[in-house]
């Protein structure tokens, strides 16, 4: 059994194009209030689409990511669930997908493929957490992060090194935010995506793509959860998709 829920729930939702976007659809149908930030206009716009509070945000700055808490806690009475969905990499991705070889690559692949998140993801946690530390109330945080997370792959390391740092700065920010009642929780997501709407990813298999709409449930599953049942790690991966244990 859960703990209780109060009747009137916040939400601030980074990344709101396709699996941010399925979350904030399924967060306001269940009657949450949501804020949804995010760089574009584009995606702002849908955000409002959404019946969402629309905010511009940059995740990768810590100050920007308070901030813009800070305006959805004014807004709508405090945060109870902060997720980042939003991807990890900004800007344009140097050499190869997964950043190549390591005796081929070269420090701006390292910079693009392995800083690039684990520097998003510190932004975020460490922005969100200060604000839920003050705010001094239960809360829940959900950073989403891909397979790479677990494992390196021939030509995917650079990748599989920022994945595997977002994963580290994730379980010290449980570790660290317990005690405060805030639950800290990874969201891995073993698969590619399918988008939200249009055609699947050129050459793709749907059926071992992730539904983002299942995504969302699992957002919904986390921010359920009461203190004596706190996931801090949930991995989703497609049955028609490759599973390493």
């Amino acid at each position: 059994m859960t703990d209780p829920q109060p009747a009137h729930r916040s939400a601030v939702v980074f990344g709101a194009r396709n699996l941010g976007r399925a979350v904030i659809e399924a967060l306001i149908a269940q009657g949450w209030a949501v804020a949804g930030a995010a760089r574009s206009d584009a995606t702002l716009d849908g955000v409002t689409a959404a019946g969402a509070m629309a905010l511009r945000a940059d995740v990768t700055d810590q100050a920007s990511v308070r901030d813009v808490i800070e305006q959805a806690a004014a807004a709508h009475g405090g945060v109870d669930l902060v997720v980042n969905a939003a991807s990890a990499y900004g800007g344009t991705r140097s050499g190869p997908f997964g950043g190549g070889p390591i005796a081929e690559a070269d420090a701006d692949a390292f910079d693009s493929w392995a800083v690039s998140p684990a520097r998003s993801a510190f932004a975020f946690l460490s922005g969100a957490g200060s604000f839920l530390v003050a705010q001094a109330r239960p809360a829940t945080l959900v950073q989403v992060t891909g397979g790479s997370s677990r494992r390196a792959m021939p030509g995917r390391g650079l990748w599989a090194a920022g994945a595997f740092g977002v994963r580290a700065i994730t379980q010290a920010a449980a570790l660290e935010l317990r005690a405060q009642g805030i639950q800290v929780a990874l969201l891995i997501v073993d698969a590619g995506i399918e988008p939200l709407s249009g055609p699947a990813y050129a050459g793709s298999v749907p059926e071992a793509l992730a539904d983002p709409r299942q995504l969302a449930d699992a957002v919904l599953f986390l921010a359920a959860q009461g203190a004596r049942a706190a996931t801090h790690e949930l991995q989703l991966t497609p049955l028609a998709e490759t599973w390493v244990p």
